[in-house]
C-alpha cells in the first residue's frame, strides 16, 4: 500500500518520536500572505526598517506563523484521523524566524489516554520546530481526540502528562534580542501604552470583528500544509455530528491575536503558550470578536528593555465582546470559541 491513510489511536506508543516531512522555506510570500488573511499589524513583524531600528537584523516572521506551519507538519502523522483538537499548553517560543529560514518539526508522544466510549482516545505529543541548521525555534504540547480503527483493541499504554501550569518566567526572553528603545516609535507602533501601562485585573475589549469566509480559512490551512481532513472533505464531514467543514482553531487564534492589536500594539511578541482549548467550533460565514484579561505581569531577569504581560484572550462568535460584562470562568457561554492564556512581551 503506498498511500497513507493516517494514524489511528492505537497506532501510537508512548515514548516514539516521529519525524515529520515535509521541510518549509518560508519567505516574503507567506508573511504577505499572512498578513492579507489575518490581517495582522504589529510594527515588528510588518517593517524592515522598524525592525531594524529596535534591534532585529530585519522583520521577523509572525510568531503564530511559525506556529501554525509546525504545527501543520504533524498533522499527517498526529492528526489526520482526529475528531477534534483540544488544546495546547507548554509552548515556547525559542528563537526568531526571518524570510528564507526553513522549518522541519519533529514530536513525541508523551502521554495517551482510551475514552469511555472505546471509539477514541487521547493522544499527547511535544512537537519541536527547527531551522535549517536543526537550532530549536519553537516547542509546544498539544492534545488531540484521535479515532480507533478498532474499537477492541487496547492502547499499548497510558499515562496523562503532567504539564506546566505557565511557562517559566525566566524563558520568555529566549525568542526576542535586547530592544533598543531610542528607536521604539510609538506613534509608528500604534499605541503609546507600554509595559508600566497594564495591570492584572484588566480587560480589553478589542471592538473589531472580522467575518470569516469559506475560501480564506481553506487558503490558511493550506498555507500551512494541514491535511486535517475535517478542514477540507465535505463529502466526509457530511457524516459528522456538525455536518460541515470545520475552520482550523489556529485560524482562530490568528485572527484573536491580530484583533488583539487594538489595545494590546505595543506586546509585539508572543514569547510562550500557557496553555489554550478550542471550546466550539467556528464555521464559514461566522464572524470573530476577541477581548482579553491581562491574568499579570512579571519583569523579566536582565532586561531592561521589555516586560511580560500574562494575557487570556477569549474569541467569541457572532457575538461582540461587550455583550460578556463579567469575568469567564471555565463555563463558557456557547459563543465563545477560544479561550487562549499566553505570554507576550511588551516594550517599557
Amino acid at each position: 500500500m503506498k498511500t497513507d491513510p493516517g494514524r489511528f489511536f492505537e497506532d501510537f506508543r508512548l515514548g516514539e518520536t516521529i519525524r515529520h516531512a515535509t521541510p518549509r522555506t518560508l519567505t516574503g510570500g507567506d508573511a504577505s500572505l499572512y498578513t492579507a488573511l489575518y490581517g495582522s499589524r504589529f510594527a515588528v513583524q510588518s517593517a524592515d526598517s522598524f525592525a531594524s531600528r529596535v534591534g532585529y537584523p530585519r522583520a521577523p516572521l509572525d510568531d503564530l506563523l511559525v506556529f501554525h506551519t509546525v504545527f501543520g507538519k504533524s498533522v499527517p502523522d498526529v492528526s489526520l484521523n482526529a475528531v477534534a483538537n483540544l488544546g495546547y499548553a507548554a509552548g515556547h517560543v525559542l528563537k526568531p524566524v526571518f524570510p528564507g529560514d526553513t522549518l522541519t518539526a519533529v514530536s513525541e508522544v508523551i502521554g495517551l489516554k482510551e475514552n469511555s466510549n472505546r471509539q477514541t482516545g487521547v493522544v499527547y505529543v511535544r512537537t519541536r520546530g527547527f531551522d535549517q541548521e536543526l537550532v530549536p525555534v519553537l516547542d509546544y504540547v498539544r492534545w488531540v481526540m484521535v479515532r480507533k480503527r478498532d474499537e477492541a483493541a487496547r492502547p499499548t499504554g497510558e499515562h496523562v502528562p503532567d504539564l506546566p501550569e505557565a511557562a517559566d518566567v525566566s524563558e520568555l526572553g529566549r525568542g526576542c534580542p535586547p530592544i533598543d528603545l531610542a528607536g521604539w516609535d510609538d506613534t509608528l507602533a500604534g499605541s503609546r501604552h507600554r509595559f508600566g501601562d497594564y495591570a492584572a485585573g484588566e480587560r480589553i475589549d478589542h471592538v473589531d470583528g472580522m467575518t470569516v469566509e469559506e475560501a480564506e480559512h481553506q487558503l490558511a490551512t493550506r498555507l500551512f500544509q494541514n491535511t486535517a481532513k475535517v478542514h477540507f472533505d465535505q463529502h466526509a464531514a457530511a457524516g459528522t455530528r456538525f455536518g460541515r467543514r470545520l475552520i482550523y482553531g489556529g485560524h482562530v487564534i490568528s485572527l484573536a491575536r491580530a484583533l488583539s492589536f487594538n489595545g494590546l500594539a505595543n506586546a509585539f511578541h508572543l514569547a510562550a503558550i500557557n496553555g489554550g482549548r478550542h471550546v466550539a467550533p467556528l464555521f464559514a460565514g461566522d464572524t470573530v470578536y476577541a477581548w482579553s484579561e491581562i491574568l499579570g505581569t512579571a519583569e523579566l531577569p536582565g532586561r531592561r528593555d521589555v516586560g511580560a504581560l500574562r494575557i487570556r484572550t477569549i474569541a467569541t462568535k457572532n457575538q461582540p465582546c461587550a455583550a460578556f460584562p463579567g469575568r469567564l470562568d471555565r463555563g463558557h457561554d456557547p459563543a465563545v470559541i477560544l479561550d487562549f492564556d499566553y505570554w507576550a512581551l511588551i516594550v517599557r
